[in-house]
């Protein structure tokens, strides 16, 4: 029998998968832990109990949380629910703008932003424009195409096959098209179309192959031609799918019926697409051609532009990037998601985005060693952590990215390429997460609970979700203002004291005793358990193994539950040479932990402790060195 003393002094690889039982090899399992439930985990390497959610407001119904960053004084966040955009300030409700967007076209909605416009793109929607204006107030509507002389410099393509001809019946005025093949519909009604570089506006449709027109331009004859084509984006045809703004140009990434075709604008005209002469400044086209499909799904500026297609990654390059220079590259073949739109996020210099078979998080980085991008598996160790990303976002403030998932629960990543730290814990709240989003420094949820879909903030200065704040000078016993928690048990802490959960009734609760601040809101709880002692340098590897002794090494912490062999159990937590005061506030405690345990596991792939706690105060854990008897 042997003695062994383990010092764990960082959690820096996150909650590992259960696959990593095997491998004591690895410095992730020294690093990492069987279970991390609702804790943030420091770059340092310690680990804290999450911050909780403050109730904001009611929307109107599922959807997606947006950010709108007008100055760094001016940050809103957009709730887009069903026909409708909530604009909403510092947390306070601001207005709400109409759309065209029902609930179940919210997934595929793609944005990006340049000053005061943010603009909006979905593959059978006229792509829209949101605008702040002058005064505070909100518009949003169609995109308007640079227009001189009646004649539009929007993308145009010709859809129907090389050998149909158009022959025009006059060359000015109201005259017809007609077609060598089926080509019309009733929704080409007022789509433009160029014959002979000529555009001419579709009024009336007669047949699959006739069509009334009004020239715009004069034609040059009335020949029958096969140099016509019409504008890429339409009803017919389908509308734009993702955006990005790139070297002063706005790019265009794909269409419903073009999925793996780039368009670029003039450069500083952004809604100017004339390909004109290929000068250098003029816009820019072309098609993605592989071995493979090449759905666009996303387009990112970066270092380069880059390219996330259903099939792989590439770049775009060109340094300015002008019709000559222009260069597209394979990186890596991935893939991105497919049946939602999950925009990549920046961080440090990388790009983060989902994978197509939505159990990986990857990495898109340039290496100057290479002059290419990779793409790493940032969720290799942790995959059952993914499953089913909804949303994603990356908060700079605490340097966590968020995301939501499927089943209502969400995770968050700690990522310091720097430190090669990359921890993944998973959160879950008595709801469903469907929407994240960060707007400034401030992280918003979209969670339904019970039914109601609530915009929630996360507050450091709470641990408790879905929570309000009260004070009252005098002090009181009904607080009112709860009607988000009808029915629902509440946690409270009243005067820094934590109180027996009670009932929303009539949306309020009353206390016992007059509180003058009050805490109020849903508890969740935080779980801790390392992975197994590695036992890979004892003679044998041990049949049996017993915790004797435990210290935890603990920061501003005011409540701790633990099991070391006994069930879980409430340390009492005092400053050293201090007593505990029954009735009073607890203290924030700070220092070692010493804990003795009891019983012999023979179960070596059980955790030998284990940390669970609901209570609605702060926890953090810095350490824990370990006294181990191993029975040989």
């Amino acid at each position: 029998m042997s003695r062994i003393r383990q010092v764990k002094t960082t959690f820096t690889a996150g909650e590992v998968s259960r696959d990593l039982l095997g491998r004591g090899d690895l410095n992730a399992y020294e690093n990492g832990a069987l279970t991390l439930r609702n804790m943030f985990i420091h770059p340092t390497g310690g680990i804290t109990r999450r911050s909780g959610t403050y109730y904001i407001d009611e929307a109107e119904g599922n959807g997606r949380l947006i950010p709108f960053e007008f100055n760094t004084q001016q940050t809103y966040l957009l709730v887009v629910t069903d026909e409708l955009i909530s604009v909403y300030l510092n947390g306070s409700f601001v207005t709400n703008i109409t759309s065209p967007w029902g609930a179940e076209d919210i997934a595929q909605l793609a944005w990006t932003q340049s000053a005061d416009t943010l603009l909006l793109a979905h593959p059978d929607y006229p792509p829209k424009q949101l605008l702040r204006q002058s005064g505070g107030t909100w518009l949003l509507q169609d995109w308007s195409f640079f227009t001189d002389n009646n004649k539009t410099y929007q993308p145009f393509y010709k859809f129907a096959g090389a050998q149909v001809t158009l022959t025009p019946s006059g060359a000015t005025g109201t005259i017809t098209l007609t077609a060598s093949e089926d080509v019309f519909i009733l929704a080409h009604e007022n789509v433009r179309m160029r014959v002979g570089g000529k555009e001419v506006l579709i009024t009336d449709y007669q047949s699959a192959t006739v069509v009334t027109v009004e020239t715009q331009e004069d034609l040059i004859d009335t020949a029958a031609t096969i140099d016509w084509q019409e504008q890429a984006f339409s009803a017919v045809h389908g509308y734009p799918i993702t955006l990005a703004f790139h070297q002063d140009r706005l790019v265009i990434g794909g269409s419903r019926d073009l999925p793996n075709r780039i368009w670029f604008s003039k450069s500083g005209d952004l809604f100017n697409f004339d390909l004109g002469e290929g000068l250098d400044d003029e816009a820019i086209e072309f098609a993605i051609l592989s071995d493979q499909v090449n759905a666009i799904r996303a387009v990112f500026s970066g270092r380069h532009l880059q390219v996330f297609t259903s099939g792989a990654e590439w770049m775009v390059t060109g340094s300015p990037l002008t019709p000559s220079t222009v260069q597209l590259l394979r990186q890596t073949r991935i893939g991105s998601v497919i049946d939602r739109y999950i925009p990549p996020i920046d961080v440090d210099g990388a790009t983060l985005f989902i994978a197509r078979n939505m159990q990986e998080i990857r990495e898109f980085l340039y290496t100057d060693v290479e002059q290419a991008y990779s793409s790493t598996d940032l969720a290799l160790l942790s995959r059952h952590i993914i499953k089913d990303p909804l949303d994603q976002d990356y908060d700079k403030k605490r340097r966590l990215l968020f995301i939501s998932r499927g089943d209502g629960k969400f995770a968050t990543l700690t990522v310091y390429r720097a430190e090669q730290v990359a921890a993944w814990t998973v959160h879950d709240t008595q709801g469903l997460v469907k929407s994240i989003s960060v707007v400034g420094d401030e992280v918003y949820m979209l969670v339904e609970r019970d039914g109601q879909h609530l915009i929630e903030l996360f507050d450091d200065e709470t641990y408790m979700d879905s929570s309000l704040a009260g004070e009252d000078e005098e002090g009181a016993t009904v607080w009112n203002g709860l009607d988000h928690l009808e029915g629902q048990s509440v946690d409270i802490i009243a005067d820094d004291i934590r109180l027996d959960p009670l009932t929303v009734t009539n949306g309020s609760i009353t206390l016992s005793a007059p509180a003058n601040n009050v805490t109020i809101g849903l508890s969740f709880t935080h779980i801790v358990e390392p992975l197994p002692p590695n036992l890979i340098g004892e003679s044998g590897g041990g049949r049996a193994i017993r915790l004797v002794e435990a210290i935890f090494r603990i920061e501003q912490t005011q409540a701790m539950r633990i099991d070391v062999g006994r069930g879980l159990q409430a340390v009492p937590l005092k400053q050293i040479g201090e007593d505990i005061v029954l009735d009073a506030p607890p203290p924030s405690v700070s220092g070692d932990i010493r804990l003795r345990a009891l019983g012999w596991v023979r179960d070596l792939t059980k955790p030998l402790w284990r940390i669970e706690q609901s209570d609605p105060r702060p926890f953090t854990l810095l350490s824990v060195t370990s006294e181990i008897k191993v029975n040989d």
